[in-house]
């Protein structure tokens, strides 16, 4: 297994905190639990982080794994899609992320146009995990690109059903699986993923039917937002959960707060109490 000790001594972009989790144990070990949680028929909970207080607070409360999403485009950098986020972006947020996380799995993505062949992509898979990331994400049946990087020593997390860096060419965000040929074309897929070393699968906006088929067609954890409870977990974009973007919210969502209403109340009282002199 390759942990890329030349880079902890030479990499400008490595923290004390991403040298501490390399030299700690390697990244395989750190996903493996994950196949046993499937075989136990423990659900995995994700969420997105995209700043150390968020990561930390995700992590104190128990989640399992912490994705630095390029989500972020969207929901921290005001972008239309996630079109736009770059490798800068993310190697920034997941140094941030990685920062406030002790027990979680920090998985980050790869953004859009960074991994068109497997060269490309193992280059930036590597400048993640410098960054602090023990796992990557990208999306499509990339098997040579998903190849590449695990034999590299770099777990990898795949992206089946609706993607939102194709969202452009799609013309908006679809559910698949709807037809028996579009759902056959999945379940294979998602083989293809899993014999090319990936060791999870988020499966986006597709048909709870379809996703079920996955998960159990798959030895690997599927990993479901949008998708129905017969996934082997869920994930969720944090900012939705807890109603921190308040401007659009996805239908499969249930709040469980609303800090955005919280925000606005506390700075109109500040600004209020300001004016008054108080």
């Amino acid at each position: 297994m390759k942990i890329f000790n030349r880079w902890i001594a030479q990499s400008p972009f490595l923290d004390a905190h991403a040298v501490s989790c390399l030299n700690s144990s390697s990244m395989k070990t750190r996903t493996d639990r994950y196949f046993q949680s499937k075989l136990r028929g423990e659900k995995i909970a994700v969420l997105t982080a995209y700043d150390y207080p968020l990561a930390r607070l995700l992590d104190e409360s128990g989640i399992d794994i912490i994705l630095v999403g390029d989500s972020l485009g969207m929901v921290v950098l005001g972008y239309p899609d996630t079109t736009l986020v770059t490798m800068d972006d993310m190697a920034h947020h997941t140094r941030a992320v990685a920062r406030g996380v002790t027990n979680a799995l920090v998985v980050a993505d790869l953004p859009f146009h960074s991994y068109d062949d497997a060269r490309q992509a193992v280059a930036n898979a590597r400048r993640l995990v410098e960054a602090g990331a023990h796992a990557v994400k990208l999306e499509g049946a990339l098997a040579e690109q998903i190849t590449a990087i695990t034999a590299e020593g770099i777990p990898v997390m795949g992206h089946l059903g609706m993607l939102p860096q194709q969202v452009r060419e799609e013309g908006g965000y679809k559910i698949k699986g709807r037809t028996d040929d579009e759902s056959e074309r999945l379940i294979e897929q998602a083989r293809a993923v899993e014999k090319a070393g990936a060791f999870s699968i988020v499966l986006e906006l597709v048909t709870p039917e379809t996703a079920q088929r996955i998960t159990v067609a798959v030895s690997i954890p599927t990993i479901g937002i949008g998708s129905g409870a017969g996934c082997d977990g869920q994930v969720l974009v944090t900012h939705d959960l807890v109603g921190l973007f308040p401007w659009f919210k996805p239908k499969f969502v249930t709040r469980r707060a609303e800090v955005a209403t919280e925000i606005r109340t506390a700075v109109e009282g500040f600004v209020g109490a300001t004016k008054q002199g108080l």
